[in-house]
């Protein structure tokens, strides 16, 4: 019981890294950088959040 919650302390904080992570590097991008990829920010805040957390 311990252990499983644990486990699920350990993965949720893990999740949560790799989010921040990919956050960050969305948001070095410059506006300049997102035109030329054709890309929107938002966008792609929606999408690594619904790939992490479902």
């Amino acid at each position: 019981m311990i252990s499983d919650l644990m486990t699920r302390a350990r993965n949720s904080i893990a999740k949560r890294k790799h989010y921040n992570r990919l956050v960050a590097e969305i948001d070095s991008f410059t506006s300049r950088d997102l035109a030329d990829m054709r890309a929107d920010r938002s966008e792609m805040l929606y999408q690594i959040h619904k790939q992490i957390y479902g």
